[in-house]
This record gives structure tokens, C-alpha cells and sequence, in this order.
């Protein structure tokens, strides 16, 4: 629980000179989160960096357990290992973490949250808010927003989905190795394993025993503990494309039940955090660079599965560093001062 009861909010950043870091904060001042004091966090490198918000400056700090018991709400884009460390320190310090690593989204403990999708997993029964709440793959987030209230109307049976996953995908490294190559240096170690400019990599985090990745199997696993359903069956393959920024993905949905194309799109139309952009005749469906510094999913190129009549395709597209992650962190955030002072939010 917060430790005060006035309506703004001491807000930690941890991993603020990152570029999810960096656009927590962008969104924390989009949205007028209202922050009484801002503290960003990051390793000793950064120390001496200063960020901006709401025109101020504030110097970067180390976290330390001291810092957290002044805070409310921690904000966490560092890294498995670094949450695993100051998320439950932060915690015992009466912080409420929100965590974008992979470090606390499979455990039973802890929910894993896209608010237009589970947002009610952020509290118990008492209506006492987790003290660690993890934010999902980028990857997993838009497609559940768009695969959730299609399983609430015909019952998903199974999901097959390739994705087509932006450089920033992998932070600053990533950016900047595409950059970098089409410049026409030839780096001494691929950072997308092999060469990204004018490719296409199927290969995202580390191969599995089973022969899928890491990244493939966050959307198994991550897709059936959001829609509470391990029924689902969830067949992945995730690629690194040469954009700058944006996810796209071409999902196919096989249903228990039959449907009707027209009340699909008029179910996504009416989904909140849903666009629906589905005129192919007059080439209108969606793009990366179209999503890049929006915080919607956009929804398209929606139609029947030519040969099963249970199934449909379509294509989806997000902005991996806000709705993938930046913003769905704010978006708890939100939720959660909405509902501990209803007040807090004009």
C-alpha cells in the first residue's frame, strides 16, 4: 500500500537512460501521472546523466534500499537480473514495483497484467494491490489486447502467429547496430547474431531444447497465464526485422465456435486500445511506421482462414516501446491510483 494518502505520487524509474526507461518517463509527463517527485535509477555508468520531466532537470541515482522507502510507485526497465536484485528490496520498502523484465511474469505469485485485458490481477480480493506487478513481453501484449475479447465471444482453440519485431526490440544495442550497418561498418559481433540491415533474423533470445526460443515461448506461456486459460495452444515463430520501431504480427485464430467476419471487426472496432485500419481494396491496413509514438494496437487485413471455417487471419501492429512496454507499465500505474484514491487522476 502506498504510504501516504495525498494524490501525487513519489515515481522511481529504474533503467531510466534506457530507451524503455527514457520512455516511461515521456509517457509519465504525456499523461500527467501526477508525480510529486520523480527519481531516475540506473547503474553507476550513468552517473552524472541528468533526465527531463515536466521542465526539470533530475540527476541520475544508484538504487539503494534508502531511496525506495521514499517511494510509491517503481517503475522497472533493467534487465531479468537487476529485478530480481531491487524488485523485492524495493518491495520491503513499501514500493509497488512494476517490473518489465522476464524475471517475475511466470511466477504463480505475481500477476501478469495488460490492463485492458486482466487489470483486475493487480489486486486481491481485499482490493490490496501486489507488490510486484510484472509487465508482459512486448510481443505477447498487443496480441492478447486483440486476442481477448474474440476468446471471450468463440473460445480460442489455437493460435498460430508470426512476428515481425523491431531493432529497438533490443534496446540501444539494437537501434544502434542497424544503424551502424547500413552505414556500412561490419561489426566484429553481430548483435542480432547475424547481419539485420536488409535481412530478416527467425531468431529472438536464445534456442530452447526444444528448438524454439526464449522469445517464442514468453508468447506460450505468457498468453495462457493473462487469459487464464492453459487450454489455449499457442505456435509461434518471432523475427527481427530492420525497422526502427514497431512490432508487427500475422496471427491466425482457430475458434471452437463459428463467427461471422462482420461481428469480428465490429468486436476489435469496439475494444478499447483496439484500431481497426481494414480496407484492403484501398491498400489501408497497418504498418510499423504508422504505430511508431502511439500507444494503440492496430488491427487489420482481417478475413476467414480460406480453408478451415473456424479459423481467421489477421495482422496486428504496436509500438514495442510504448504499448510493448513503456506505456502498459504507466497504464497499471493509472489503474492503480485510480482505484487507492479515485481522486488522483482529474
Amino acid at each position: 500500500m502506498f504510504k501516504t494518502m495525498s494524490q501525487k505520487y513519489t515515481v522511481a524509474v529504474l533503467g531510466a537512460t534506457g530507451l524503455v526507461g527514457r520512455t516511461m518517463i515521456q509517457v509519465l509527463e504525456e499523461r500527467n501521472f501526477p508525480v510529486s517527485e520523480l527519481i531516475p535509477l540506473a547503474s553507476p555508468k550513468s552517473i552524472g546523466q541528468k533526465v527531463s520531466f515536466q521542465g526539470k532537470e533530475f540527476p541520475v541515482q544508484v538504487p539503494s534500499a534508502e531511496i525506495f522507502q521514499k517511494v510509491d510507485i517503481a517503475l522497472f526497465s533493467a534487465g531479468g537480473s537487476v529485478s530480481q536484485e531491487w524488485g523485492p528490496i524495493a518491495a520491503a520498502n513499501g514500493a509497488i514495483v512494476i517490473d518489465n523484465s522476464s524475471a517475475f511474469r511466470m511466477d504463480e505469485q505475481i500477476p501478469l497484467v495488460v490492463p485492458e485485458v486482466n487489470g483486475e490481477a493487480i489486486f486481491d480480493e481485499n482490493g490490496k494491490p501486489a507488490s510486484i506487478i510484472a509487465n508482459p513481453n512486448c510481443s505477447t501484449i498487443q496480441m492478447v489486447v486483440v486476442l481477448k475479447p474474440l476468446h471471450d465471444r468463440y473460445k480460442i482453440h489455437r493460435v498460430v502467429v508470426s512476428t515481425y519485431q523491431s531493432v529497438t526490440g533490443k534496446g540501444k544495442k539494437g537501434l544502434e547496430a542497424l544503424e551502424e550497418e547500413i552505414s556500412g561498418k561490419k561489426p566484429e559481433n553481430y548483435t542480432h547474431v547475424h547481419p539485420i540491415a536488409f535481412n530478416v533474423v527467425p531468431h529472438i533470445d536464445v534456442f530452447l531444447d526444444n528448438d524454439y526460443t526464449k522469445e517464442e515461448m514468453k508468447m506460450v506461456n505468457e498468453t495462457r497465464k493473462i487469459l487464464n486459460d492453459q487450454n489455449i495452444k499457442v505456435s509461434p515463430t518471432t523475427v527481427r526485422v530492420p525497422v526502427y520501431g514497431g512490432h508487427a504480427e500475422a496471427i491466425n485464430i482457430e475458434f471452437e465456435n463459428e463467427f461471422e467476419i462482420q461481428e469480428v471487426k465490429d468486436i476489435l472496432s469496439n475494444t478499447p486500445g483496439v484500431i481497426v485500419k481494414d480496407k484492403p481494396g484501398e491498400n489501408v491496413y497497418p504498418m510499423p511506421i504508422e504505430s511508431y509514438g502511439r500507444d494503440e494496437v492496430f488491427v487489420g487485413r482481417i478475413r476467414p482462414d480460406y480453408w478451415h471455417k473456424h479459423s481467421l487471419n489477421l495482422w496486428c501492429v504496436a509500438d514495442n516501446l510504448r504499448k510493448g512496454a513503456a506505456t502498459n507499465a504507466v497504464q497499471i500505474a493509472q489503474l492503480l491510483v485510480d482505484k487507492l484514491t479515485p481522486k488522483a487522476i482529474a
